[in-house]
């Protein structure tokens, strides 16, 4: 279909008519193009994303994608990949057409990003993220087949070596903590009872049952774009009611009444961030004399002592929210 040009602000627009998910014909305008090529690009791009054709570019498929399974994922597993793809994949790939991206390019694509120094684990999350684009449109856009699965993976599977504390560490490591009240509690809770960090932070006073010794475990708290976002914890299996010891539930009852007064579904850890949980545990191990691990290992020096006290897989999977074992 033609471009027009507005002669009232002298940039060009497109007008057409295209049929929706529903069947229904509707019509088109988009203004504000500087050049008629710029407009008529633009038609062509929408117009083959409506007909789901291959032809269009990455740039234009990511849209679509990003329609497609937005709605089913949790806001930061889609911040995660959108950060993939804005990095690593659409600088690259943006301006290819989907069928014209082979295996070769994928391999170029691939020399290149090893190129930044990134962890073998850190180039496969990448790869996956390019092969999971591919796969969405074999199934859903006509496109034939993934030229990253034919390509191959870069990077590794392996882990780094999981870091944990021993019941003698973790205990050199409180004592430092003690002149740094909300950091010791917090701290306390994440050895003692193995919970996420996200889920640290969600904690409300209403959390706590003191008469049967239990911590509630319903919400996850992430800090996405600037603001503060509770939604539900990682798995469905980590909605869950775990056991505290008696000492734990008199240190937290003794900390929530220090607060001025908290309501029931206030956050008692608003001031701590995942930051600056990791600063402090680094700076209270060197002081401690203990090995240096993340905040997040405080959960695998939890799994640790559930081990050596004699729990079964079943129990330590149901305690610590696995969703499988």
């Amino acid at each position: 279909m033609p471009a027009y040009k507005d002669e009232t602000t002298g940039k060009w627009y497109i007008s057409c008519w295209y049929t929706d998910w529903k069947g229904v014909k509707k019509k088109k305008v988009k203004r504000g193009f500087e050049t008629k090529r710029d407009a008529l690009e633009w038609e062509r791009e929408f117009l083959l994303q409506d007909s789901a054709n291959p032809e269009m570019t990455v740039n234009s498929f990511v849209e679509l994608y990003k329609k497609d399974i937005f709605p089913k994922l949790k806001e930061n597993t889609w911040i995660t990949k959108e950060n993939i793809i804005n990095k690593h994949i659409l600088p690259t790939l943006g301006e290819t057409r989907l069928c014209d991206i082979t295996a070769k390019k994928v391999i170029d694509w691939q020399n290149q990003i090893r190129k930044e120094g990134y962890s073998d684990t850190y180039l496969r999350t990448i790869h996956n993220q390019l092969s999971t684009l591919f796969n969405h449109a074999v199934r859903f856009y006509g496109l034939k087949q993934n030229p990253a699965f034919i390509a191959g993976s870069m990077g590794a599977k392996r882990h780094a070596e999981m870091k944990f504390w021993t019941k003698t560490e973790y205990l050199k490591f409180a004592e430092v903590m003690m002149d740094k009240p909300i950091y010791y509690y917090a701290f306390e809770i994440l050895y003692w009872c193995g919970i996420r960090v996200g889920e640290l932070l969600a904690l409300t006073p209403s959390d706590f049952n003191y008469e049967k010794k239990t911590l509630r475990i319903d919400e996850s708290y992430q800090r996405l774009k600037g603001r503060d976002v509770i939604t539900s914890p990682k798995t469905e299996k980590s909605k869950r009611v775990i056991n505290v010891p008696d000492f734990l539930c008199e240190e937290i009852s003794d900390y929530i009444k220090s607060l001025y007064k908290p309501d029931d579904d206030e956050r008692i850890f608003s001031t701590l961030s995942k930051s600056s949980l990791n600063k402090t545990i680094k700076s209270g191990a060197e002081a401690a004399g203990v090995q240096k691990i993340r905040t997040h290992d405080l959960r695998h020096s939890h799994i640790s002592l559930l081990i050596d006290m004699g729990f079964t897989p079943l129990a330590i999977g149901e305690r610590v929210g696995h969703e499988t074992q």
